[in-house]
């Protein structure tokens, strides 16, 4: 995982409440073993008609928004069954931030655990940024959305801000105990099995 850097890039409003996993990336196209390859998959019934065809209507059909990293949603923001691809289906499409009011938290959990930095704030202040799409700045560091007309703060566990900070995933995190790890298997004192 990359440590996270500092966003800068427009905003994509997607004005829907309770999206879940199913929505976000169609159980058919869970076929993939690795990471790469679901961004084409994302939102696939909301983009495209059943000849295939983007919809006019749909947000991220409107190339305007092209190059987006900063999705903000709708409250309850990832909710349905756990499936870890709807994460990896928002980051290869190219998504970075996720702000919305609140999120499920196994989704929620699985953003920290793939890089990608979801922030829920308060209702008022997600419809206000839904409507101004214009470039904004994610600061994780000093914990702040800025815009073009005000600064907002956000709330984040330490830990969660240190692991995205410094790209660390569970493996990497694991193995900064690496040492402690193998003293306690070189001190420990195994029965014989035989």
């Amino acid at each position: 995982m990359e440590p996270f850097k500092p966003v800068e890039s427009i905003v994509t409003p997607l004005d829907k409440v309770n999206v879940d996993t199913d929505q976000i990336v169609p159980k058919q196209f869970l076929k993939l073993v690795q990471k790469t390859g679901f961004g084409k998959f994302l939102f696939y019934n909301w983009r495209y008609d059943e000849n295939e065809n983007e919809k006019d209507d749909f947000v991220l059909n409107d190339s305007k928004f092209d190059g987006s990293q900063i999705l903000v949603a709708g409250d309850n923001f990832g909710c349905g069954s756990s499936r870890e691809h709807a994460v990896w289906a928002l980051q290869d499409y190219g998504f970075a931030v996720i702000i919305a009011p609140s999120f499920a938290d196994i989704f929620f959990s699985n953003c920290f655990k793939n890089g990608i930095l979801p922030i829920s704030l308060e209702q008022k202040i997600v419809e206000k940024l839904q409507l101004d799409v214009n470039s904004m700045k994610i600061d994780l560091e000093n914990q702040n959305i800025i815009t073009s007309s005000e600064t907002i703060p956000f709330e984040i566990d330490p830990h969660k801000k240190r692991i995205l900070l410094e790209g660390l995933d569970d493996i990497a995190q694991t193995l900064q105990f690496e040492k402690k790890i193998s003293e306690f298997e070189k001190n420990s004192k195994v029965p014989s099995v035989l």
